[in-house]
């Protein structure tokens, strides 16, 4: 006689994990809101260029109002620690709003990158400079090069010749020059230095924006916040975190460029009708909105990962800068190319997007770089 089934026989299966919501909230709605204002009044692109030509495309006041006014700068950073306890939806909504303005403030490096690196350090060390970035009364730059991507092996450390004195040359550090505190990453751990203790010599930047600098210690001292294991770890956590969110800033550019291009081509005039009724100039903007719209998917996908912690983040991450990258060159390329003579100029800002576009297609890892870790999470043979 057959025994009768256990409860222990029949296998359950797995609960299939809820879909990522990738609608924004009321409270991002609000944010966003914030953030617009604020740029339609402090950040217009004359001013923008004005500052550009000075070669401190800076904006101490704006930068101040945005971090501790509105208070994005701790937007990462738990409340514990002096933050506002939001999340990586959040900080993408607020980069959203700074690429469609190509607002010079150095949020994507102090915000994003130094405050990820110092929330991984986990220090007591840490915990008073991540208060400080929280408040916005202190800028922070991570000494690596802009275009180091999430995946790759990390540049040689800095040598520490002794008692955390630090001695070496890191090129291409993002923001430097409106730096307070640069971390830098030495062959003993991380260490916070002092901008006044190293040399910083600018660069010139295709991107005027975000400016580019060459940082030099020469026997700098430095507070150790973490050790060598940690702090490769947190670097390298803190690529993953900058690139996915770039996306957001590379959709928010885009979108600039579409809406502006559309209503310069339907109030643009030739043979006494429209430019933008033309079929040929219908078909090129269709098919970007279509770019858009999936590279804005694809961004609040990787914001979502990130946010929640999801074991496919790597993957949504490269996906999505495999994506948008492209995406924000083309909108910004057709910007330019559809006002005609006007886009031309130096008056008008589209060179701003396009410029910002090209230099973000290169930071934190090129679309080819990310489309082979794409490949390598799928498990795809190289060709």
């Amino acid at each position: 006689m057959t025994a009768p089934p256990t409860a222990h026989t029949t296998p359950t299966a797995p609960m299939p994990a809820a879909p990522a919501d990738l609608l924004y909230s009321e409270a991002e709605e609000e944010l966003r809101a914030a953030v617009r204002s604020l740029l339609a009044d402090r950040c217009d692109a004359k001013g923008i260029l004005a500052r550009a030509e000075t070669g401190r495309p800076h904006d101490p006041a704006l930068w101040h109002t945005l971090a501790a006014g509105i208070g994005a700068a701790g937007l990462l950073v738990p409340e514990k620690l002096g933050g506002q306890g939001a999340g990586h939806r959040e900080a993408a909504v607020v980069l959203e709003e700074l690429g469609r303005a190509v607002a010079p403030v150095p949020y994507l490096t102090s915000a994003v990158l130094a405050t990820e690196i110092l929330l991984a350090c986990d220090t007591a060390e840490a915990a008073p400079l991540l208060a400080e970035l929280a408040s916005g009364r202190t800028v922070c730059a991570p000494a690596v090069p802009l275009t180091l991507a999430p995946g790759a092996r990390l540049p040689a450390p800095v040598r520490d010749t002794g008692g955390g004195t630090l001695t070496g040359t890191v090129t291409a550090v993002a923001d430097a020059v409106a730096a307070d505190v640069l971390l830098v990453l030495a062959d003993t751990g991380l260490y916070a230095v002092r901008a006044g203790e190293a040399g910083v010599t600018p660069l010139v930047p295709l991107d005027l924006t975000r400016p580019l600098a060459t940082v030099t210690l020469e026997e700098a001292p430095g507070t150790r916040l973490a050790d060598p294991a940690t702090a490769r770890a947190a670097v390298a956590g803190a690529l993953l975190s900058a690139a996915g969110l770039l996306a957001s800033e590379q959709v928010g550019l885009a979108e600039w460029c579409l809406t502006e291009t559309v209503g310069h081509v339907k109030g643009r005039y030739q043979f006494n009708r429209p430019v933008g009724s033309f079929q040929a100039l219908k078909h090129r903007l269709a098919r970007l909105w279509l770019d858009v719209a999936s590279a804005r998917a694809a961004a609040r996908a990787a914001a979502d990962a990130l946010a929640t912690g999801a074991a496919d983040a790597p993957l949504t991450v490269a996906v999505a800068q495999a994506y948008c990258s492209g995406v924000a060159v083309r909108a910004a390329e057709e910007c330019v190319q559809l006002h005609g003579g006007i886009g031309m100029t130096w008056e008008h800002p589209a060179h701003l997007y396009l410029k910002r576009a090209k230099a973000d297609s290169l930071a934190l890892g090129t679309a080819g770089h990310h489309r082979g870790l794409v490949a390598d999470f799928a498990e795809l043979p190289a060709p």
